[in-house]
């Protein structure tokens, strides 16, 4: 028995297609996009014409070694790709990028803000308030 772990299904890794990875993309959700802030995190947010929303990451070395960098980033992959609501987002380029205090925050404490900036990307419901 080995001690290597096998690769995810197909069905639970993020394709390449809703992965964002043109500098162009990146920028254009800078300049244009929708920015909401928190603790450890802005999410940007731009339409796209691709038909599905994509998600880029970007991490500072403000944040920490590249050690700490890559985990963040698998956390926030990870965090994006298990919640429940993304096939509800609408065609968008999505573009995180993590504050210096993320580094240090708790998986918990991480998910709980993400979910809550994605979740003010959603459509509104009509007729609800």
């Amino acid at each position: 028995m080995s001690d290597r772990r096998d690769p995810p299904p197909h069905d639970e890794s993020l394709s390449p297609g809703e992965k964002l990875g043109r500098r162009s993309d990146f920028q254009r959700c800078y300049r244009s996009g929708r920015r909401r802030h928190g603790a450890y995190a802005v999410l940007y947010e731009a339409p796209n014409e691709v038909g599905h929303p994509r998600l880029g990451i970007t991490v500072s070395r403000k944040v920490g070694k590249a050690v700490v960098r890559t985990r963040l980033k698998r956390r926030i992959r990870e965090i994006y790709r298990r919640w429940r609501e993304r096939s509800k987002l609408p065609a968008s380029d999505l573009v995180v990028h993590a504050k210096p205090a993320a580094g240090s925050a708790g998986f918990d404490e991480l998910r709980a803000e993400l979910v809550g900036l994605l979740r003010r990307s959603l459509p509104r419901r009509s007729g609800t308030r």
